[in-house]
């Protein structure tokens, strides 16, 4: 396994395990070295969004790699305020024009708003069947959007981006994403930094002569959920990505599974200011 590796979809396509997410990436140059030295590293996969307001920078960041466009996989969301079927189709049309590119790798609902996720999902769908986005999914999504989403679906989401992280551990989330073959992506896989002071993760970590952020990381890729950690820090940029030339026992594994608390750092789908 290495930068390289994919985690497959049902739809025949695949997505990078690891990515670099720019959730408040907020500084247009800082954003462009960021994407642009994350690509250089060996990161296929860059994660945005329309609400971010960077996707300008990325589009940038994307171009100044040196990377051709088809050897990278670039994902951005719909936001609640442009969902709808009329209004999705705008909204990804500007991203498209913000990202200066043809086409979008993944294409996802940002958040599951009531009343309109269907409309968008239909919107979601026409672009797929177009060929501007190679795959569709979803973020935030629990088990019952799933649910309602699936009563008008032709096509399935390939991914759902969720809050996950070793107090946060969605274990019947992932078991109902397994048995529906839908991919599960971590944002916040390091708990917005809130996990890095935990003496459990610190003891694992010394074990294996690596930082807390690698071991969270690699208990994300054993659990096979794919991970797109932010940073803007060229060392840490390079840290996140070092994480194939070691595997936490199954012992270890089993001890940051029991750090879960379900408690988030983030809103609950089912609770958000939308």
């Amino acid at each position: 396994m290495n930068l390289t590796s994919t985690a497959a979809f049902h739809n025949g396509k695949a997505i990078p395990k690891v990515g670099l997410g720019v959730f408040k990436m907020s500084d247009e140059a800082e954003t462009i070295r960021a994407v642009q030295h994350a690509i250089q590293t060996g990161y296929k996969l860059v994660d945005t969004a329309a609400i971010y307001q960077n996707e300008e920078a990325v589009g940038q960041g994307v171009r100044e790699s040196g990377v051709a466009r088809e050897d990278l996989y670039i994902t951005s969301k719909v936001w609640n305020s442009d969902q709808g079927y009329e209004t999705t189709l705008r909204a990804f049309d500007d991203t498209l024009k913000r990202l200066k590119m043809d086409y979008l790798d993944l294409y996802l609902i940002h958040w599951p708003v009531e009343g309109k996720i269907n409309d968008t999902w239909k919107a979601m769908e026409k672009l797929y069947a177009d060929g501007l986005i190679k795959s569709i999914g979803v973020s935030n999504f629990h088990q019952h959007h799933f649910e309602k989403l699936f009563t008008t679906a032709n096509e399935k989401p390939v991914l759902n981006q969720v809050e996950l992280h070793p107090h946060l551990s969605q274990q019947p989330l992932r078991e109902y994403l397994a048995k529906e073959d839908i991919v599960v992506q971590a944002w916040s896989p390091l708990g917005q930094g809130q996990l890095l002071t935990n003496d459990t993760l610190k003891e694992i970590a010394g074990n294996y002569d690596r930082s807390v952020a690698q071991v969270i990381l690699r208990w994300h890729l054993q659990n096979d959920i794919t991970i797109i950690p932010k940073s803007v820090t060229p060392s840490r940029i390079e840290e996140n990505a070092r994480l194939f030339d070691f595997e936490l026992t199954k012992e270890d594994m089993e001890r940051i599974d029991a750090l879960n608390r379900d408690e988030r750092v983030g809103p609950d789908p089912d609770n958000f200011d939308f």
